[in-house]
């Protein structure tokens, strides 16, 4: 069975190891005790525990909550707290994400401390094993470092008392032991032709490649993220087989999962191990309940012309009274407007084959009204959501955390910066991913002649509108210093007679302050040794 199926096996347990330090967490459960440690399988159980601890579509939408794609417009959440500059050391994410990502330490450490109890293990299937859970911890350091920089480190189980008085390791510190990490790893792990279709989801000597890649990205360390982003694209045979799957939109529905462009995903079961998400950004005729997580704007604007050229670009034949046609076609993959024709979508439970948001218009329970249940900016998700799951929306769909198409903008952004971006690089990167997506005018197509600036620009905006609503849009504004362009200044959402534009919120985005989070008050009351805090928290 997949790996989707047996994580099932551990969901009562996920989050047990749990103490008043979240660094420490008391051993109080049976994946402590040295009596647990009899089986292969039990080992399994644990692995399955650190997957589920390290990623999932609640911390995918949250990511995307903290960048310009979308809004929390029915309520001030911390995501958007924190966009409105009014964050601080005590607000509820900082805290739950660190204790929560402590706690995946934690099951990684009990693993790599206990697994030696198991008798008779397989020596290949307990290497393998352990390179998961180091791959893991790597991957959960690296999420730690991205939000709060300096972080408590190690590498073994501590104790309650080193806990309370460990200090903060330099993240370039942290940043290299991810490095060197999955550098000795990687040749424990299969490539993916490797798996059965029982593996299928498990962690693979392609996903080292492009975990090292996003590390050196956030680095600007343009030559290694060259390095191992041509693993992928040139070194198939030694790193996995891999290539844009056909269809954009049929890349995130359920019937592909696992498909060629796949390179890790979060596993879900439909009716059994589901994310909910869905319910709170779908449209109400749909199966939505009450409209928080919506798409902004300044995303909808973002998306090009099927001739290649910005909506606000000489030529671009954009017509402000039929706003979303002949736009680029990952437009209508992702997000759902005023006319969206929702035919395609079958046994979704909807009362007709066109969402009505205009409010001089539309008749149905999805029209535009401020203050209401629906929509706060008029516009509704459309990515990932699944037809399959009217009704509740809780969604068996599997998050895509690590695909082929950002392997190419990777590549693509590290050559330009590099000074290498030619027409051949164009046409391997975006002029592959842009076909992939129905562009055919040779205007979207051909290598364009641009300044080195509008150059950047192009390529940034290609990997927003290919990467939207995949949780990875405000660690790319991030890495780039680039909040005060993309975060500062009015949320805003369509245009319509009578209402002009909606005005949401507006965002504030400290330079000196804001590209970390702070060090949770909580865990500085309790170890005085994690203070100073990040530079622009008070202690």
């Amino acid at each position: 069975m997949k790996l989707k199926t047996y994580m099932l096996y551990v969901v009562s347990a996920m989050m047990l190891l749990a103490a008043c330090n979240d660094m420490e967490n008391v051993p109080t459960n049976k994946f402590t005790d040295n009596s647990y440690w009899t089986s292969e399988a039990k080992a399994q159980n644990v692995v399955n525990m650190a997957y589920s601890q390290m990623y999932d579509a609640g911390k995918m939408w949250s990511d995307e909550s903290l960048s310009d794609n979308v809004i929390d417009g029915r309520t001030v959440t911390d995501q958007r707290a924190i966009r409105k500059g009014q964050a601080t050391p005590s607000i509820g994410v900082f805290d739950s994400e660190w204790k929560n990502l402590y706690g995946g330490i934690k099951t990684c450490h009990v693993f790599l401390e206990k697994v030696d109890l198991v008798p008779n293990m397989n020596p290949a299937a307990k290497a393998r094993m352990i390179a998961e859970i180091r791959f893991i911890r790597a991957a959960i350091y690296f999420r730690l470092v991205n939000f709060y920089g300096d972080v408590p480190f190690f590498t073994k189980d501590i104790t309650l008392d080193e806990a309370n008085s460990i200090s903060r390791t330099s993240a370039a510190t942290v940043l290299q032991f991810i490095h060197d990490e999955l550098e000795d790893i990687k040749d424990d792990l299969p490539i993916n032709t490797a798996l059965s279709a029982d593996e299928q989801g498990k962690i693979t000597k392609g996903a080292v490649s492009m975990l090292q890649a996003r590390v050196y990205l956030m680095e600007g360390n343009w030559d290694k993220v060259i390095t191992y982003t041509d693993n992928l694209i040139n070194n198939q045979g030694e790193y996995g087989t891999y290539d844009l799957y056909p269809s954009y939109r049929g890349l995130f529905e359920e019937e592909n999962e696992y498909n060629q462009e796949v390179i890790m995903d979060r596993s879900y079961v439909k009716k059994l191990l589901t994310w909910g998400d869905m319910v709170d950004m779908a449209p109400l005729s749909v199966g939505g309940r009450a409209i928080n997580r919506v798409p902004q704007q300044s995303l909808v604007d973002s998306y090009i012309m099927l001739n290649g050229k910005r909506i606000d670009e000489q030529g671009s034949n954009y017509n402000k009274d039929y706003p979303y046609a002949n736009r680029d076609p990952r437009m209508t993959a992702t997000i759902i407007y005023d006319g969206y024709d929702w035919s395609g979508n079958v046994n979704d439970g909807s009362q007709g084959t066109v969402i009505h948001i205009d409010p001089n218009t539309s008749t149905t329970v999805d029209k535009y009204i401020y203050g209401s249940n629906n929509t706060a900016t008029g516009y509704y998700v459309r990515k990932y959501y699944s037809p399959q799951d009217a009704g509740d929306l809780n969604s068996g769909l599997n998050i895509i955390t690590m695909r082929y198409a950002d392997v190419l903008l990777m590549y693509a952004e590290a050559k330009f910066e590099k000074g290498e971006f030619t027409e051949d690089i164009w046409n391997m990167t975006i002029k592959r991913i842009r076909e992939r997506a129905g562009f055919t005018d040779s205007g979207a197509l051909e290598y364009p002649s641009l300044s080195s600036d509008d150059m950047r620009k192009l390529i940034r905006n290609e990997r927003r509108c290919e990467l939207a609503m995949e949780g990875l849009r405000w660690f790319d504004i991030k890495r780039w210093k680039a909040g005060s362009e993309y975060l500062t200044g009015n949320v805003e959402g369509a245009t319509f007679d009578g209402v002009g534009t909606i005005r949401v919120d507006s965002y504030n985005f400290n330079e000196q302050r804001d590209y970390l989070w702070a060090v949770p008050q909580s865990q500085i009351d309790l170890n005085h040794n994690l203070a100073p805090n990040n530079p622009g928290y008070a202690n």
